[in-house]
C-alpha cells in the first residue's frame, strides 16, 4: 500500500524537499518511522477523510506519529516546495498550459473553527473555511489558498496570482504569468483588472449587468472540473482541523496528487 499511495518517482521528488531528521544530542529514543511509510499515512488521512485514530496499523506510524510529522513538514513548507516540483517535471514535457488561467473558490463547514474561519453567508452564518485555486488551461492547480468563509472571492485573487511559483518551460526562462485570467462576476472590480494588466496578465472577467451567465462556463469549466478533483480527497468535504496550516496542507497535498497524476501519464 505504501508503493501504491506513494510511488517511487513522487517519492523521489519528496526526498528533495523533506527536511533531514531532528538528531537527539542525548540518543536514545524509539526509532523514528520511515519518511516513506509516514507519507503514505498521510495521503491515506487525505484521500479517505479518515481520522488520525482510524489509520490502519499496516502503515506502521500511529496517527499521532503522522498528525506530528504532518505539523513539521508543514512548518517546513514542504507541501509548496513539492508542488513546485511537480509542475518543474511538467513544464519542460509540455504539460502546462500558460494561454489562459481560471479561478475560483468555494466554501466548506467547520466543525471546530480555528484559524481563517468566518461565518459563511450562504450557509445560515455557520462558521466555515474557503479554498481559493488558479488553474492553467487544462485544469493543473498552479496557486491553492485558504481563508476564513466570509471573505469575498475577489480579495484572494491577488494572493493567489502572486502565488504562482516560476515554473521552468519547454524553452525559454521560467514562466508565472498565464495570457489570461478568467473569473465569475464575483471578480468584476476595476482595480483587479488594472492590477492584471500591470502584470501583463489580460483579464477575462464577467461584468455584472452587462454579459449573460449562459456563456461564463465556456473557458471556466476546467477549474470547477478541478474543484471536484479536489473534493477527491475527501479531507476537504469538512473542515475538521483547528490549525489553518494544517487545511492548508492537505489543500497543497490534493493539488500535488491532481498534478503527479497528469505527470505520471
Amino acid at each position: 500500500m505504501v508503493e501504491r499511495l506513494v510511488p517511487d518517482e513522487l517519492w523521489e521528488l519528496f526526498e528533495r524537499v523533506v527536511p533531514p531528521a531532528p538528531v537527539r544530542p542525548q540518543g536514545g529514543g524509539r526509532r523514528r518511522h520511515g519518511d516513506r511509510e509516514v507519507l503514505a499515512a498521510i495521503v491515506f488521512v487525505a484521500t479517505s477523510g479518515c481520522t488520525w485514530a482510524q489509520l490502519p496499523p499496516s502503515f506502521g506510524p500511529s496517527g499521532p506519529t503522522a498528525h506530528r510529522r504532518l505539523t513539521e513538514w508543514s512548518k517546513a513548507r514542504v507541501w509548496g516546495k513539492l508542488h513546485r516540483l511537480v509542475l518543474d517535471e511538467l513544464g519542460p514535457r509540455g504539460g502546462l498550459d500558460w494561454s489562459r488561467c481560471a479561478i475560483e473558490s468555494v466554501n466548506m463547514r467547520a466543525m471546530k473553527k480555528g484559524g481563517l474561519t468566518g461565518p459563511n453567508p450562504v450557509d445560515r452564518g455557520k462558521y466555515g473555511s474557503k479554498i481559493h485555486l488558479i488553474t492553467e488551461r487544462t485544469g493543473l492547480p498552479l496557486s491553492v489558498g485558504i481563508s476564513g468563509a466570509n471573505m469575498h472571492d475577489s480579495q484572494g485573487l491577488e494572493p493567489l496570482v502572486r502565488g504562482i511559483p516560476p515554473i521552468r518551460s519547454r524553452r525559454g526562462p521560467r514562466r508565472r504569468k498565464p495570457g489570461r485570467l478568467h473569473g465569475d462576476k464575483g471578480y468584476d472590480y476595476r482595480h483587479l483588472r488594472q492590477w492584471l494588466r500591470s502584470c501583463g496578465i489580460t483579464p477575462r472577467i464577467a461584468r455584472k449587468g452587462i454579459e449573460s451567465s449562459e456563456r461564463l462556463g465556456r473557458h471556466r469549466w476546467v477549474v470547477e472540473r478541478s474543484m471536484s478533483w479536489l473534493a477527491g480527497c475527501r479531507r476537504l468535504h469538512r473542515r475538521y482541523e483547528r490549525k489553518a496550516e494544517h487545511l492548508l496542507a492537505f489543500a497543497g497535498i490534493a493539488a500535488i496528487l491532481i498534478c503527479y497524476r497528469r505527470l505520471a501519464k
